[in-house]
């Protein structure tokens, strides 16, 4: 498909309206790596910038696919999660861009938008490959950011934008477990992509009961933390002053703590633990990480059938997470 991006021409007027004569907008550049929204950055003439999140459809690569209705972790896009998102983690005291201007009734660009602080480029990922030392006061800081977030708890599961139009409605709907929602989805992640590939297709009832064996062990418990949902240093910008700022926090939900840290203990790798995690349950650990496994085949697949620029990585992605769910089950 053709897709159309903003140009600098189309932000005339937006940046008029928004910087007034003062300052001229004079460059903009669409910020690759997003799969969900537009991010660019505004250079004005005063050698200031600041980005721009777009929420349209062409900015988005990801098809629709099947859901589990009460999965808080799918549709995670949209200038309402946005908003609401950020002011759940400014609350709870993490550091996130500072937001400008919102337009969620499209009279600027014809879609819902958000201006905000240009935290810079620097990304803790490249620091912790360039720079460890500096890497680690870095992962401290972090780490006591997630603290924070963890141990700000709700009683209810949701993206916190549901969870809090369910509290002014006063709702007293009953949940189901969290742990019996991650099975389903990863049963339903398990079926997608064994229907197109053929070594999962083989394994699907030995993976199918993996699943379950590792729900069976899991003790219920009702307490859910903030959860970025998928936190990796590349989610994490390092400001000029070297405070670490989190983007990408659309998907902000309360929900069990252990499926954030099953995904940040694999992107950190053997730096995880300078995150000086919470304490943690290691069956809830265990089923969520086989989890984010499953959905780790899935999603790439299913991008890689688009348009997507970098098609190959997001093969490859997929093609190592089909090995780890296969040598969990592989016999000994």
């Amino acid at each position: 498909m053709s897709r159309a991006f903003l140009q600098l021409e189309d932000l005339h007027d937006f940046a008029a309206a928004q910087f007034g004569s003062e300052r001229r907008l004079i460059r903009v550049d669409r910020l690759t790596g997003g799969t969900k929204k537009g991010v660019y950055r505004l250079h004005l003439d005063d050698a200031t910038t600041v980005i721009l999140y777009v929420w349209a459809p062409d900015e988005s690569y990801w098809p629709t696919s099947s859901v589990v209705p009460d999965d808080p972790f799918t549709d995670a896009s949209g200038s309402e999660l946005f908003a609401v998102s950020h002011a759940a983690l400014t609350a709870a005291g993490v550091r996130v861009p500072r937001l400008l201007t919102m337009d969620r009734e499209g009279r600027h660009l014809g879609t819902d938008i958000a201006l905000v602080e240009d935290v810079g480029s620097l990304r803790l990922e490249t620091v912790m490959e360039t720079d460890p030392a500096r890497a680690a006061g870095l992962l401290t800081d972090l780490g006591a950011t997630l603290g924070r977030m963890h141990t700000t708890t709700g009683p209810r599961y949701g993206k916190v934008a549901e969870v809090q139009h369910a509290e002014e409605r006063e709702s007293t709907s009953v949940q189901r477990l969290a742990e019996d929602v991650i099975v389903d989805r990863a049963l339903l992640h398990l079926d997608l992509t064994a229907a197109r590939e053929e070594r999962l297709a083989a394994a699907h009832g030995q993976i199918a009961a993996h699943v379950r064996e590792l729900r069976a062990a899991v003790r219920p418990r009702q307490e859910y933390g903030l959860v970025h949902g998928e936190l990796g240093p590349d989610h994490v910008f390092v400001t000029p002053a070297g405070e670490p700022v989190l983007i990408d926090f659309e998907g902000l939900a309360w929900f069990d703590v252990e499926w954030d840290h099953a995904w940040i203990e694999m992107r950190f790798g053997d730096r995880y633990p300078d995150l000086n995690p919470v304490a943690l349950d290691p069956d809830r650990m265990a089923l969520y990480r086989y989890a984010q496994v499953l959905s780790l085949i899935e999603g790439p697949l299913r991008i890689a059938d688009t348009d997507f620029p970098d098609r190959d990585w997001m093969l490859w992605l997929a093609g190592l997470n089909i090995e780890k769910a296969l040598a969990a089950v592989a016999p000994l």
